[in-house]
């Protein structure tokens, strides 16, 4: 079977990051993509311009209009930039219950920019947390959902994970990446207990859009996969591959995409 995979985010139109970079990873584990569009972003690999917020009843008509016609086998949700629009989709995920929903709290974009309203932290904590099956957020999103300082080192990211899933969420992939250690730690956190996942940290600046792709990779590998953990383990390969070779495209001036396609190009 070939699962169908939606993707509920805003757009990046340098197709690094945003709903571009979520239909690329689908594609590239074998998942047919679909977006709805939460919010039109101007922004490029050196930063954001501007945000242009979708009206929550569209967003709501997009998602009723998909979900009545198509079989979704699973939901990533990237940037939602409101609490207007996390209602919303809470609203719909109620209502329809996709068999996976994984979440990228997406909250600042790699310039700095801002692109969760701080207002809606809240409205994402409580309402949207305890509805979806995975979180991965990095350490800064990890320590806003938390209202606590961000970790600096490995040590604590164990009972980080452990407070992130007691606000709900049924499994967290809580990412090291901002972490300064020569290897790029993650911890998951799931029905098998806590384990980490350990890779090489590639050096490049084209690192534009890594968390919308490693969850758009989950999202696309759990329906084909048998269980949690295969999934996460295998989409975290995957980025560092496409890390590796993100050096091949020439992509802007700022911190371009990683290499979506890079075992067939």
């Amino acid at each position: 079977m070939i699962p169908n995979v939606l993707t509920i985010a805003g757009t990046d139109p340098s197709g690094g990051a945003g709903v571009q970079a979520d239909l690329k990873a689908f594609s590239a584990h074998g998942a047919y993509g679909m977006s709805v569009i939460t919010a039109l972003v101007a922004q490029t690999t050196t930063g954001v311009a501007e945000v242009h917020e979708v009206p929550p009843e569209f967003v709501r008509t997009q998602l009723d209009t998909l979900l009545d016609d198509v079989r979704v086998d699973a939901v990533k949700i990237g940037m939602l930039g409101g609490a207007g629009v996390i209602r919303a989709v809470v609203e719909v995920l109620d209502r329809y219950a996709p068999p996976v929903v994984v979440l990228d709290p997406v909250m600042v974009a790699k310039s700095g920019d801002r692109l969760l309203a701080p207002d809606a932290v809240g409205v994402l904590r409580e309402e949207l947390l305890p509805r979806v099956d995975l979180i991965t957020p990095n350490l800064p999103e990890a320590a806003d959902l938390l209202g606590e300082p961000e970790l600096g080192a490995v040590a604590g990211m164990a009972d980080q994970a452990a407070r992130l899933a007691g606000l709900g969420a049924k499994q967290v992939l809580l990412k090291g990446g901002h972490l300064a250690d020569e290897s790029s730690v993650d911890l998951f956190l799931g029905d098998g207990g806590t384990r980490e996942l350990s890779g090489d940290r590639v050096r490049t600046r084209n690192d534009h859009g890594t968390g919308c792709t490693l969850s758009a990779a989950i999202a696309a590998l759990r329906p084909q996969r048998p269980d949690w953990f295969t999934a996460v383990r295998e989409a975290k390969e995957y980025l560092t591959s496409a890390l590796r070779a993100a050096d091949r495209l020439d992509v802007g001036s700022g911190h371009g995409p990683v290499h979506h396609f890079h075992r067939w190009w």
